[in-house]
């Protein structure tokens, strides 16, 4: 049996709401086998994050070439980096591997407030950006990353997906969640066109986790094989089902995790 394999590059949530746990869990409820390399570790629950212990650049290389000299990986995902030095040598790695299939969700803040990239890594991020195929930016992180304020409605977004886009990514899916209005909307935005996904928001509180799951589900389609439109309308349909489900795991005083296996239990 062949599997198709992919690989996150991000931080450890000790509350396993976020970061490379919830990208093994959604990998693993799509049907695709997950590798990892750690950036950080955070000491974090669904109420805080406590502390960070950044991992040394050198390590995060040495897992880098472990899991790409070892396994055929179809898509790699990339979130919390940290710093300019970890930005640094994750593009390294990923130019000496040549890899494919990469989205990138630019990880600013968690969801409890707390700062997770220092602000003078932005830099190092632009020349990173202009390495993936999907980038996937909430409207915070957009703003920061052009240094603008806030989009409030869909021509804003487009607008700044489009700035984003000339950095040099393949798509931008800018994510509208922060928007208030019935609708959630997303739009991705490639070169040549704009394709818009919209739904009715959800009344759940348990979110944690939300951007993490949702760039994760689209490497694991485009691990698949699926077109990147089709990887991410796919991503959008298990991320929503995975937040309607949440509710049901009453899990932290905080903002709970996605239940990423609603399918099964």
């Amino acid at each position: 049996m062949s599997v198709p394999v992919a690989v996150t590059i991000a931080g450890s949530d000790s509350g396993a709401g976020a970061g490379i746990q919830a990208d093994l869990k959604t990998f693993a409820a799509l049907g695709v086998y997950g590798v990892s390399v750690l950036t950080a570790l955070t000491a974090q629950n669904t109420r805080r994050v406590f502390a960070i212990h950044s991992v040394p650049a050198d390590f995060i290389a040495a897992q880098m070439d472990a899991v790409f000299s070892d396994f055929e990986i179809a898509a790699v995902k990339i979130g919390m980096l940290g710093n300019a030095q970890t930005v640094e040598v994750v593009a390294s790695g990923l130019a000496r591997h040549r890899a494919r299939h990469v989205v990138l969700d630019p990880v600013m803040t968690a969801s409890s407030g707390d700062v997770l990239l220092d602000r003078s890594a932005i830099a190092a991020l632009h020349r990173l950006i202009g390495t993936v195929d999907v980038l996937t930016p909430n409207l915070p992180e957009a703003a920061e990353l052009l240094n603008v304020p806030i989009a409030t409605n869909e021509a804003e977004m487009r607008a700044q997906a489009e700035k984003l886009l000339a950095l040099g990514a393949s798509a931008v899916l800018i994510k509208g969640g922060h928007c208030t209005g019935p609708e959630s909307i997303d739009l991705l935005v490639e070169s040549e066109r704009c394709t818009r996904f919209g739904g009715p928001r959800s009344e759940s509180r348990n979110t944690h986790g939300t951007g993490c799951t949702l760039s994760a589900a689209i490497a694991a389609g485009l691990a698949k094989g699926l077109p990147q439109t089709e990887a991410v309308r796919e991503a959008k349909v298990y991320v929503t089902a995975a937040i309607v489900a949440a509710d049901r795991l009453d899990l932290g005083a905080g903002p709970g995790p996605l239940h990423h296996f609603h399918a099964w239990w």
